[in-house]
């Protein structure tokens, strides 16, 4: 397997094991019959989690992106310093946007979202080079 799969692989079961801490306090805040059931008016959650639950959305929606580029370079045979390096930075950089999106920490989590970008256009650039 090569380091950027690797990358992607961790990449996913990260971005799978998110929604662990909101949906616990979905339990917390709605009892279990509340969080496995559809509730007519439910609870909400409380702040943080509903951060953590837009930061998991937002996970899954780059994943897309990422995994797509990430198998695209596979196919085609691209495998450089360039594309290692964006592989390992977009895991870390999504792991640091989900806490700093959960913790409410703005500027942080713009600046995390910006580089995990500028790590999908890194592999694209490869990729059509």
């Amino acid at each position: 397997m090569t380091v950027e799969l690797e990358y992607l692989t961790w990449t996913a079961l990260v971005t799978a094991l998110m929604w662990a801490p909101y949906i616990l306090n979905m339990i917390k805040v709605r009892g279990l019959l509340g969080a496995v059931g559809y509730p007519e008016s439910p609870k909400p959650l409380a702040p943080w989690a509903r951060r953590a639950k837009a930061a998991h959305y937002n996970a899954v929606e780059n994943l897309v992106v990422f995994a797509a580029l990430v198998l695209c370079a596979n196919a085609a045979g691209v495998s450089n310093e360039i594309t290692v390096g964006a592989c390992a930075i977009y895991f870390w950089v999504r792991i640091v946007h989900y806490l700093v999106y959960t913790f409410a920490i703005p500027w942080l989590r713009t600046l995390a979202f910006a580089v995990g970008f500028g790590c999908q256009v890194a592999l694209a650039l490869q990729i059509l080079a």
